[in-house]
């Protein structure tokens, strides 16, 4: 049983080299390296056409903001001259500017979430992509210079925020520190 297992062990292990052989990985990587450059220029032009959309916001409401200071003062002509028929048709337009500033409100909102999204998106594929690239590079050079080792101190290091968050803790618990 057990010269079974290991002949299927091999088996599998010969057919997984020559997967990996067919597959070519420094093209696979250079693939989904230059996907992950697409991703990132895609959500980069989203966060244009966002912060864009979030500049027109503010212009508009800026406009409703004049807008509903000049229906204050028409409002005060209306209710001094004792015109209550056009002090109705003023406060339904002041009700509708309002309205419409709230709208463009939760719009704002909403935008700003959006963006604050594509931002830690950005981020995070930036980092990946950094990781593919220095593998690529890695595997660019084990290809050009087979038999050369390269020396670990040359190979960059990638440390992302939450590796230094988890050393600070385990190092502040060494200490002794709450």
């Amino acid at each position: 049983m057990a010269l079974i297992t290991r002949f299927n062990r091999l088996f599998r292990a010969d057919i997984h080299a020559v997967l990996d052989r067919v597959e070519e990985p420094d093209i696979l990587l250079r693939q989904a390296i230059r996907e992950m450059e697409e991703d990132i220029a895609g959500d980069e032009q989203r966060i244009k056409a966002l912060q864009y959309e979030n500049g027109q916001i503010g212009i508009r409401r800026t406009e409703i903001e004049r807008s509903l200071h000049a229906m204050e003062e028409e409002l005060d002509v209306c209710f001094n001259s004792r015109e209550d028929d056009l002090a109705r048709t003023v406060i339904r337009r002041k009700l509708q500017a309002e309205q419409l500033d709230r709208a463009l409100l939760r719009k704002r909102k909403s935008l700003e979430d959006s963006l604050s999204e594509l931002n830690t998106r950005i981020g995070e594929n930036r980092q990946r992509l950094l990781v593919m690239q220095q593998k690529s590079a890695l595997l660019a050079e084990n290809e050009t210079n087979p038999h050369c080792e390269q020396p670990w101190s040359l190979i960059p290091a990638v440390i992302s925020d939450q590796d230094v968050e988890v050393a600070y803790l385990r190092e502040k618990q060494q200490r002794g520190q709450p």
